[in-house]
């Protein structure tokens, strides 16, 4: 590697979750503040988390029902 051209890399790096789950893991910052890790994400957890903005949630779901009640009319 040539020096002075790389940043300075923090092999005990702390990345925190809004969750406050804490993961230690290599990077170039030293601290990290996430909104989504494993240990909250639906796709690792199960569990359906909705973060509706401006009603957008809402209107997605009402859209699905909507299609689903076509279906069934079928």
């Amino acid at each position: 590697m040539k020096k002075d051209i790389h940043p300075t890399y923090f092999p005990q790096a702390k990345i925190i979750c809004s969750c406050k789950n804490v993961i230690i893991a290599g990077s170039t910052k030293e601290e990290q503040h996430v909104e989504v890790c494993s240990a909250c994400h639906p796709f690792y957890t199960g569990k359906q988390k909705l973060m509706d903005t401006a009603g957008r949630v809402n209107k997605f779901l009402a859209r699905q029902k909507k299609a689903e009640d076509s279906k069934k009319k079928d």
